[in-house]
């Protein structure tokens, strides 16, 4: 796509399994890659989109309320750990064990940004309809983008081209912006 992209492994995951991933440390470490970018990088706010998948998505929306960038995409996203404990645990509080909130149901309806939110429609982890929450939440500009067939880690493949080109599209004509 004539893009160049910036990973990063949050704490306790990839190879910084050593250290206990918080709610807060995984803000940390976006906003620590955020400023890696901006600052030392000096890549400019207008060129930077966030993308945030699963549980990612939070720290990306967290990360889009604190730093300004050009886009948001979200996949596989859920609105809070407490929608999907409802699901998953029948409305047990299963966030009061575990420490951690990711309420990005809070910060969409203030981010000004455009949004692309993706979901599989066979997501078995995150069901389609907490991805439509955080679509319905989200202030525009957004847009919606359902994948037949894809469950929770394979959007991507299942979407094939059409998942690439609706991404590029998105990616294109946010950056146009500026």
């Amino acid at each position: 796509m004539g893009l160049s992209i910036f990973l990063f492994d949050y704490r306790g995951y990839g190879k910084s399994q050593n250290i206990r991933p918080t709610e807060k440390g995984l803000y940390n470490d976006a906003y620590a890659a955020y400023d890696y970018l901006a600052r030392i990088r000096k890549i400019r706010p207008e060129r930077i989109v966030l993308f945030g998948r699963s549980l990612g998505a939070s720290v990306a929306g967290e990360l889009a309320a604190q730093r300004p960038a050009a886009a948001l995409i979200l996949e596989s996203s859920f609105p809070s750990i407490e929608t999907v404990a409802k699901v998953h645990y029948g409305g047990f509080p299963a966030h009061w064990f575990l420490g951690a909130e990711f309420r990005l149901v809070d910060r969409l309806p203030h981010l000004s940004l455009p949004k692309l939110i993706i979901h599989g429609d066979q997501d078995d982890i995150i069901p389609v309809e907490l991805g439509r929450q955080v679509y319905d939440v989200a202030k525009p500009p957004k847009e919606w983008f359902g994948v037949p067939g894809a469950n929770h880690n394979d959007t991507y493949a299942v979407g094939g081209i059409a998942y690439f080109r609706r991404l590029a599209e998105f990616i294109r004509k946010a950056l146009v912006v500026y």
